[in-house]
């Protein structure tokens, strides 16, 4: 594949940038090869600080984080003992089988294909990069659907409408993962930040209660605009960079579809619109099957957010392919037994070899930092560094720093909980010392944390979408991963910084009763 089509004379300097992004980032070994590296380099380096004494305070306990040495006597043991905890415990890796193999049915009845078919048929070729970075900012609010569904379906969709599937993959990762923190509906995650801003505004001003809808307006809006830059960014760089498809990746023929094919459509939206209501029915009467028994007097939002349906994602996504492929099947008469549905699945996961062995490696190298607390020395010093610049007197350009400084840690610490829990102590009473509301504290954070997502290999499922990235160009690199998302990072970064800006002038509630200043 030419990453770049045109002559070189022509090519801008952001692209020749791009290109070196790619070209350096490509230099590096195997993928799996540079997470065993990473892992040693963090045991060394957990040595080197662990002798330095580094180490710094809790900033919601108290208590005293030093860099734990890796390269010592229980450090060996404890490496030791966990290979196979770690593997296993992977967060993305049983979320990533366990949902393919219920896909697989879908994807070996050939309902996947007709579907493509039926989209790139019926939805406007000018809609059809808006439509599919929508549905990524949309999906994630089914856990974590958006990257084990949503991303590959992205590339198949701009595969079967002619265009490069890398373009496709690549928008569906800017809206799952890019705007993780833009949505319609709320999701699990509105309730934990919102449990962990409260407890912070709390240290400031006790009693202060935070709502999951703290940031739902600007949520809201933020869906759109990521939407519209997301769009512009793929279709005036990204794809013009990438160039026509020349792989070998078979593209599936657009033509009408068949009768066997809609009458197997037909019972699938059948099989799905019961199997929707069943789940319904366990949701939304109080004290049903699927809410949770200890909250019976929960508002409908909250007994949704806190019932089995959320809890059990992955099962009920897994369960969704099984019916709808088997209703595809035999509608569309594609599925003769159960050896075509168990083939299915067994395909499915042979696919997935590189990843499972990219994750072993991956496993190991985010325990170990884990265990060393680079990650929240590397945190709170840094925001401690911010801290001591006192820029009181300009409460914007402490707003904006905020939200780059979170876009740097997030590069090192994935987990959105994980970083909110360690800043919001620093950072929200620190605000509201100067007049802001936490939520607009916790709406800044959230813009930091969600751009910088699809650039880090230290994403939980950065792996995955270089395994799917493979399936049409071989042996993509972490460079080539890279330099694809980084317009997107910059591009969200400044829209989604500016429009925080314009917020605040404008005065505009982050949510429902979340207004932005405090009253004396």
């Amino acid at each position: 594949m030419s990453s770049v089509p045109t002559p070189v004379g022509s090519r801008t300097m952001f692209q020749r940038f791009l290109s070196l992004i790619e070209k350096v980032g490509n230099t590096l070994p195997n993928p799996s090869t540079l997470f065993a590296l990473l892992a040693g380099v963090v045991v060394l380096c957990s040595w080197i600080f662990s002798r330095m004494g580094v180490q710094v305070i809790h900033p919601a306990t108290g208590q005293t984080i030093a860099v734990v040495n890796l390269l010592s006597v229980e450090g060996f043991q404890r490496m030791i003992t966990s290979v196979v905890p770690n593997f296993i415990n992977f967060p993305p890796l049983g979320t990533v089988l366990a949902c393919l193999v219920g896909i697989a049915v879908a994807e070996r009845s050939g309902l996947i294909t007709a579907g493509l078919r039926l989209i790139v048929l019926s939805a406007p070729k000018r809609w059809l990069t808006s439509i599919v970075i929508f549905g990524g900012i949309l999906s994630h609010s089914g856990a974590d659907v958006g990257y084990v569904l949503f991303i590959p379906l992205g590339a198949a969709i701009f595969h079967a409408a002619g265009r490069h599937p890398l373009a496709g993959l690549a928008a569906a990762f800017a809206g799952v993962s890019g705007g993780f923190s833009a949505n319609l509906v709320l999701g699990s995650i509105d309730v934990i930040l919102a449990g962990l801003t409260q407890a912070a505004a709390g240290v400031a001003r006790p009693g202060t209660v935070v709502q999951p809808t703290a940031n739902w307006f600007f949520l809201i809006a933020a869906t759109f605009l990521v939407t519209i830059v997301g769009t512009w960014v793929t279709e005036k760089i990204v794809e013009p960079r990438l160039g026509p498809y020349t792989g070998d990746a078979k593209r599936e023929e657009i033509v009408p579809l068949s009768a066997n094919e809609k009458r197997g459509l037909w019972m699938t939206v059948a099989a799905v619109l019961g199997l929707t209501g069943v789940i319904l029915w366990g949701v939304l009467p109080e004290g049903s099957w699927l809410t949770d028994a200890t909250r019976p007097q929960a508002l409908l939002g909250e007994r949704m957010l806190n019932s089995y349906l959320m809890r059990g994602m992955i099962f009920f996504i897994f369960l969704y392919g099984l019916v709808s492929g088997l209703a595809y099947g035999i509608g569309a008469r594609t599925l003769k037994n159960d050896n075509d549905v168990v083939h299915g699945m067994d395909q499915s996961i042979s696919t997935m070899a590189a990843y499972i062995v990219m994750a072993f490696f991956a496993a190991q190298f985010l325990a170990y930092f884990n265990w060393t607390n680079l990650g929240t020395v590397l945190a709170v010093k840094g925001a401690e560094t911010i801290k001591s610049f006192n820029l009181q007197d300009s409460p914007i350009l402490l707003m904006v720093s905020l939200v780059f400084f979170t876009g740097f840690v997030n590069l090192v610490i994935g987990s959105a909980s994980a970083k909110w829990a360690l800043l919001a102590p620093i950072f929200v009473p620190m605000f509201m010392l100067l007049g802001y509301s936490p939520e607009l504290v916790q709406g800044a954070y959230r813009v930091g944390d969600s751009c910088t997502n699809i650039i880090t290999p230290l994403m939980n499922y950065f792996p995955l979408i270089l395994t799917f990235a493979a399936r049409y160009v071989p042996n993509t690199g972490i460079g080539t991963m890279i330099a694809t998302m980084m317009p997107y990072s910059i591009a969200f970064m400044i829209a989604w910084t500016l429009m925080l800006i314009g917020w605040i002038w404008l005065g505009i509630p982050m949510g429902p009763g979340a207004p932005l200043f405090l009253t004396p």
